[in-house]
This record gives structure tokens, C-alpha cells and sequence, in this order.
């Protein structure tokens, strides 16, 4: 609509009743440079400015995801044994 009809980032702001036009030259800019799908990314908030990330050797990410394996599965074992026990306690109380 802006390019449409040649109107100020300012004019489309009061249009739309919002209170800055900084928000419209954001969109501009973000449409123009990726598209409509890109105005539909959340970018609210502070980015982080932290240290990268560590990368971690391929020997150790693979013993820490075998792991992470190994404990899922320990996790199923013990909720099924639970509901073995706790069905087995049901099976008792019912026959008394």
C-alpha cells in the first residue's frame, strides 16, 4: 500500500494508528530483504551475546548420546515395572 499509493512511513503509520513509523521501515526493510514469509518470524526480545557455543569432540558428543540412550530406556523400564507393582498392589487389595 505504501509503494501503491507513495506514502511516507509516517502517513502508513497514522493510518494504522500506531505510534512509531520505525516499525513500518522495520517491515519494509524485512520484506525486502526476505520475503513475505520472513515478516512472520518472532524478533522480539534481546539477541544473545554470549560466548558461542563450545564444540564438543565427535568421541565425547557420541558417549554422551549413547547415554542419553541408556537412560530413556532405563526411564521406560522403570515406569513399566512401576505400573507391574502398582497393578500387582491393585490385584491384592481387590482380593481381600
Amino acid at each position: 500500500e505504501m509503494r501503491e499509493k507513495g506514502l511516507s512511513y509516517r502517513e502508513i503509520a497514522r493510518q494504522y494508528e500506531m505510534r512509531g513509523a520505525h516499525s513500518v521501515a522495520d517491515w519494509e526493510r524485512i520484506y525486502l530483504e526476505e520475503g513475505p514469509d520472513g515478516l512472520f518470524i518472532e524478533r522480539r526480545g534481546r539477541g544473545s551475546k554470549g560466548w558461542p557455543p563450545k564444540k564438543l569432540k565427535l568421541e565425547v558428543e557420541e558417549d554422551l548420546l549413547a547415554e542419553v540412550q541408556r537412560l530413556r530406556a532405563e526411564n521406560a523400564y522403570l515406569k513399566k515395572l512401576n505400573a507391574l507393582v502398582a497393578e500387582r498392589v491393585r490385584q491384592e487389595k481387590k482380593q481381600k
